[in-house]
């Protein structure tokens, strides 16, 4: 064999290991963005599962608050839909789905917090306020998770965006993964207004 053939195929033995060196690291990317949502998921059953003991502990207390606590299930049930839809295929649309599913979730639980507050026996319910403070642990524990998502989407999208790795990515149909959102309008940016 000549030299130059030996060149080339040195050449092509180079291109096909970085190809290969660039494809493992956008599947590992790949895997780390399911294992982040996957976080998230764990976290939103978590949630699901608080809710309906929160709001049993609550019923007896708040009985002509019935819409509220209505409110809540109705949003948990709709929460579970489009969390099951996202787990099943989580796509931008389903993604955007849930977050606003969950964030109706969060609403109706804030009201429900709220309504609490105006009853002292039932913030001095033992249950009531473990199950509150579960809650708010969960929450938190859901917004470092979203968090860790979005970290790990970043990490993803730069690697396949970037050139030379775009090429391989492309190729091989690595498409941008979508960022978890938490608001959608600029309205929902604005900060609240505070009137005493």
């Amino acid at each position: 064999m000549s030299m130059t053939a030996w060149l080339v195929l040195g050449g092509l033995a180079v291109a096909a290991a970085w190809a290969v060196a660039v494809y493992n690291r956008l599947v590992t990317l790949r895997n780390r963005i399911a294992n982040a949502y996957g976080q998230i998921d764990v976290q939103l059953k978590r949630r699901h599962d608080l809710v309906p003991n929160l709001v049993e502990v609550a019923r007896g207390y708040l009985q002509h608050e019935a819409a509220t606590l209505q409110a809540v299930i109705q949003a948990r049930g709709q929460a579970q839909g489009a969390a099951d839809a996202a787990r099943a295929a989580p796509s931008a649309a389903h993604l955007g789905a849930l977050a606003a599913a969950e964030g109706v979730l969060g609403a109706g639980l804030g009201r429900l917090l709220a309504v609490a507050e105006s009853y002292p026996e039932l913030k001095a319910d033992a249950a009531m306020r473990q199950l509150s403070e579960e809650l708010a642990s969960t929450e938190n524990r859901l917004g470092f998770a979203r968090q860790a998502y979005n970290d790990q989407v970043l990490e993803f999208n730069d690697e396949a965006t970037q050139f030379p790795a775009l090429i391989v990515a492309r190729l091989l149909g690595f498409a941008a993964a979508p960022m978890l959102e938490a608001t959608r309008s600029a309205q929902e940016r604005e900060a609240p207004a505070v009137r005493f």
